[in-house]
């Protein structure tokens, strides 16, 4: 790094040079905190010639002319000048203004700025033996490189200012290619067709052919190397010394002592992480690790006593999913459906135990980040949230602190956790009897939910054909099933059952896995059923006398759910004819609405909405005509409109 620096400085001392210096890098790796820390200061303190260097930084992000260069020279220079200029010239034979002094001058003018030239020093102003320019971020800009590298060149080449670049050429070169690709595609397909190509029999592709085409018309690339060639005397690659930067990043948290302890303590550990993201980018690792001082403040705020192991485990996770999102190497996805510590470990034992590749990125995560670092928390659902929505979950962050405290020590662990959630051959061999038994009992209560049933049986049965356990399969099936159906009169509906056994691979287990899961299937189907059934109850005991309640449930948990299949026909015809007429007329239009938006969703309940209809035709049957009486009739009339839409596609083979 030293042998760079002394390069660059080289440049700044020769006496006449009439080219810039490129400083090459990746997005990220600190080419800007370079310029800063190691290479301005030197500058602005160099004597040469008796003339102290002023340095003026530009970054050309989101520039989107050249005009906006010159103001960001101007606003540096702040010399400004008027109607002494003539005078000044004249009296010291200066008879071009040089285009430095042009900037400044056409800025000047800009902002109106004429007034005490005569306290200008103009002597001062027209120097450009003692100026550095440094122009960053030269991909970012929103003009064509190659007319700012033209602009760039006004001053090195008629100024002999000493001038630098900093850029990634790697993205420039990029950029060059696919701006404007939609024209140049256009433009290039037409001149195929024009010439014949385009229908022409060849073994080259089209897309080759329209590419070849492109890169002949509009090969910015050359010219770019051309004017390089002519501008840029010098390229130097940035190798930054990752080491000293990191430290030099943690310097900005000396204002926070517990922080900056457990930073320094622990800089070998954010040194190691940001190697092992594969990345040179030190600006996502300083948005980590801002990210992390919020995580490590509520964490002390909220729970002072938390592990040292834990917090470790924190920094590493922040650090290493910061890398994994913001460099672009995983969709935002890859995570959201892992909702705690369990099943991100339930993935990775899955995967080593049974071989399943099918969470193949999880397991190479962990692999990576967490090699030779021993950890039983690994996965934090609030550090996740947080970096991949920028919301800070406190529900989540209360939730996951109340778990790390309380299973911190799996030897606490129930045993049938300790299996789903860590490998087998963790436990000992001591122990491993007594797990086993004490899964059984478990499962002999009811006291596991039924999923996890599942789940462990299917650690049995591979447990069966290492001849780790011994027990007949059918018997153990039929405990298991037994286990199943008393855990069943208190458990919820499992709505996520695919993902579930998704994470243990159980197609692979064989035959007596298979009828599990579908006896698995039949009770959730069982326990969907109980769910809508009480669900239907609180929503339909709202009519008539708390319809705002009933409007606001129905149109948030029941719009594309099939409600009406689990309530009581004459029940609910009651209820709806007590209701107002207003109300029958709004509840006519929800239905009616509902099933054109959600068709299929809704399909299961059709039945019991033809006996509906039935039971409100043989009530109005006869009936003196009222308004009542007609609103129910309309009401039967759109329940029919509703059937209608199934009548070609599910009635005429589920009803008539």
């Amino acid at each position: 790094m030293e042998d760079l620096v002394e390069s660059i400085l080289d440049y700044i001392r020769a006496d006449y040079t009439d080219y810039a210096v490129m400083i090459n890098g990746e997005w990220g790796s600190g080419k800007t905190y370079f310029w800063n820390h190691k290479i301005r200061n030197k500058i602005e303190t160099m004597q040469l010639n008796g003339k102290r260097y002023k340095t003026i930084y530009m970054s050309l992000y989101g520039i989107s002319n050249l005009e906006e260069i010159s103001k960001k020279i101007f606003i540096e220079t702040t010399q400004l000048m008027d109607k002494n200029l003539k005078k000044y010239m004249n009296n010291n034979d200066q008879l071009t203004i040089p285009e430095y002094a042009k900037t400044g001058l056409d800025m000047a003018n800009f902002f109106g700025v004429t007034q005490n030239g005569d306290k200008l020093d103009y002597g001062e102003f027209f120097a450009t033996d003692d100026k550095v320019l440094c122009f960053d971020d030269l991909e970012r800009a929103n003009v064509d490189v190659i007319d700012i590298l033209g602009y760039i060149n006004n001053f090195v080449e008629h100024d002999h200012i000493k001038t630098i670049i900093i850029c990634n050429e790697k993205e420039l070169s990029t950029k060059l290619k696919s701006s404007n690709l939609e024209m140049k595609t256009f433009i290039a397909t037409y001149l195929l067709d024009k010439e014949g190509d385009l229908v022409k029999k060849t073994d080259k592709p089209m897309v080759e052919r329209i590419q070849d085409t492109i890169e002949y018309v509009f090969d910015k690339a050359n010219d770019y190397e051309r004017i390089k060639e002519k501008l840029i005397g010098e390229t130097f690659e940035y190798a930054p010394e990752f080491n000293y930067i990191i430290n030099g990043i943690l310097m900005r948290y000396e204002k926070y002592p517990e922080l900056i302890r457990f930073l320094r303590e622990n800089t070998n550990l954010i040194i190691s992480t940001f190697n092992k993201s594969g990345t040179r980018n030190l600006r996502i690792l300083k948005h980590a690790l801002n990210d992390f001082k919020k995580i490590f403040d509520m964490v002390n705020k909220s729970y002072p006593n938390t592990n040292h192991r834990v917090m470790q485990t924190m920094l590493i996770f922040t650090i290493a999913i910061s890398f994994e999102i913001k460099a672009g190497k995983v969709t935002k996805d890859k995570f959201v459906n892992i909702n705690s510590n369990e099943e991100y470990k339930a993935i990775l034992v899955s995967s080593r135990v049974f071989m399943d590749n099918r969470q193949f990125y999880i397991k190479e995560f962990d692999n990576n980040y967490y090699y030779n670092f021993k950890a039983e928390y690994r996965f934090f659902k609030f550090i996740e949230i947080y970096i991949r929505t920028r919301i800070f979950d406190m529900r989540k962050f209360k939730e996951n602190m109340e778990v790390i405290i309380n299973t911190i020590d799996t030897d606490k662990l129930p045993a049938y956790k300790r299996l789903l959630t860590e490998e087998y051959w963790k436990i000992t061999d001591d122990q491993f009897d007594g797990v086993i038994e004490e899964i059984l009992d478990d499962v002999k209560e009811g006291r596991i939910t039924p999923i996890e049933i599942v789940k462990l049986f299917a650690y049995f049965s591979y447990f069966m054909k290492r001849n780790l356990i011994h027990y007949d399969i059918k018997a153990l099936k039929s405990i298991f099933i037994n286990g199943i159906n008393i855990a069943s009169l208190s458990a919820n509906y499992c709505d996520n059952v695919e993902d579930e056994l998704d994470r243990i691979s159980v197609t692979e287990i064989g035959q007596e896995m298979d009828e599990m899961v579908r006896y698995f299937n039949e009770v959730n189907e069982k326990l969907k059923d109980k769910m809508y059934m009480e669900k239907a109850e609180e929503l339909f005991k709202c009519i008539p006398m708390k319809m705002e309640l009933f409007y606001d449930k129905f149109a948030k948990e029941c719009m594309t759910v099939p409600i009406f299949k689990y309530y009581d026909v004459f029940q609910m015809f009651q209820r709806i004819s007590c209701a107002s007429n207003e109300d029958i007329v709004t509840i006519k239009e929800m239905l009616a609405e509902r099933a054109k938006k959600h068709k299929a969703e809704i399909e299961p309940e059709i039945k019991n909405i033809k006996k509906l209809k039935q039971v409100i035709d043989d009530y109005i049957d006869g009936k003196e005509p009222t308004i009542k009486n007609v609103m129910l009739e309309e009401f039967s009339k759109e329940l029919d409109g509703i059937l209608n839409l199934y009548r070609t596609n599910f009635l005429s083979k589920k009803e008539d």
